[in-house]
């Protein structure tokens, strides 16, 4: 499925910061938290978001890239560094 046809299959509805915290823990299972947004809205190093009025919106689809990118690559070991699972991977 093309971004636009999944775009479209989750329609252009936006959420409020609580709607996208749960968007986020339901669809990739880990905590995600209104508050949690709210901090990386200022600090940085959040999902993008709109403003409508004082509210602050996200777009399921900036939610999914924004997730997407937190989740690391698959390792075999907690004592595997990042790099080590790029290498392994690229073996198979």
């Amino acid at each position: 499925m093309s971004n636009t046809e999944s775009e479209h299959a989750r329609g252009d509805r936006y959420l409020r910061r609580t709607d996208a915290a749960a968007y986020v823990t339901d669809r990739y299972g880990f905590p995600c938290s209104r508050q949690w947004l709210a901090k990386l809205a200022v600090v940085g190093g959040g999902p993008v978001f709109r403003k409508a009025g004082r509210y602050p919106i996200y777009h399921p689809a900036d939610l999914d890239r924004w997730a997407q990118a937190r989740i690391g690559p698959a390792q075999r070991s907690t004592s595997q560094t990042s790099g080590e699972a790029h290498s392994e991977a690229g073996r198979r």
